[in-house]
């Protein structure tokens, strides 16, 4: 029996949101629609999107630890994962463009290059992986890594190279694979001491090369979705305005003391993640 299938938003690989199958006249038909974004929560997320980018800036693990699961609330995972990617280029440029006063290059190399080249392994490999088990293994990620940095806190690695090393290959398929990494970064890139400027500046770059070559990825995978583009500018000047606010926040507020409020929000955000998916 012949068998065909319609897509109501023509991509490569659109990601399947709810499905619906029937036949006619003996064909039988297969319809996937893919989650568009609700208009009418535009501004909440607009404003949720502005608290991720200002608390990613003050605890410098990067705002996708709390973009990812706030964007999964109003679009399908690979949607977000797709969003997320081009979102923090221009988030990037911004740390960049305010925390300009410096960066490790030696860093750069030895994180950089291979969390570039492991981030589009994930990629690539996260559209032959259910998205439940995706979003499953991101609220586990949140909450495993908040509980760690909270109770080691004084935990440090050591500023090898093999580390720095280890650390790119890791947070680089991480974030491939479910949309965020730079917690991972965050504690290698702890291990070297670095001026908060440095600091930032260098984990910023960093994310630059990683979003920028899997954006790539999400792209070919069908994760990008014209409907979603106007997000874009939006989310542009939401980045701009977020590191702004935040790094005015770490000239007044200790960084350490900030640190540990930010770890409780992402372990709350894991936990309500975790949840939803449960009771859904």
């Amino acid at each position: 029996m012949p068998v065909c299938t319609y897509y109501f938003q023509a991509t490569p690989n659109p990601p399947k949101t709810k499905n619906t199958s029937g036949e006619i006249n003996g064909v039988t038909f297969e319809t996937t629609s893919i989650k568009q974004f609700p208009l009418a929560n535009l501004p909440l997320f607009i404003f949720l999107a502005f608290l991720a980018e200002i608390l990613g800036t003050v605890g410098g693990f990067g705002s996708s630890l709390f973009f990812v699961p706030i964007a999964s609330y109003f679009l399908d995972f690979q949607s977000v994962l797709g969003i997320t990617a081009l979102f923090h280029v221009s988030s990037n440029l911004s740390k960049i463009a305010f925390f300009r006063k410096g960066f490790d290059k030696k860093l750069i190399a030895s994180i950089g290059i291979p969390a570039v080249a492991f981030v589009i392994v994930g990629a690539y490999f996260s559209k032959f992986i259910d998205v439940k088990i995706l979003e499953l293994s991101l609220s586990i990620f949140l909450i495993v890594v908040s509980l760690i940095l909270l109770i080691f806190r004084n935990f440090e690695l050591k500023p090898t190279l093999t580390n720095s090393i280890g650390g790119g290959v890791f947070s680089g398929l991480i974030a491939g694979l479910v949309g965020t990494g730079g917690s991972i970064r965050g504690m290698v890139l702890s291990a070297y001491n670095l001026r908060m400027e440095v600091f930032i500046a260098t984990s910023a770059i960093i994310d630059l090369g990683i979003d920028a070559s899997r954006s790539v990825v999400y792209f070919f995978n069908g994760y990008v979705h014209n409907g979603d583009l106007y997000l874009i500018p939006i989310l542009l000047v939401v980045s701009v305005a977020g590191t702004f606010v935040g790094k005015k926040i770490l000239t007044k507020v200790s960084e350490r003391v900030f640190k540990v409020l930010v770890l409780i929000l992402i372990l709350a955000t894991g936990v309500v993640t975790l949840t939803k998916m449960i009771l859904s």
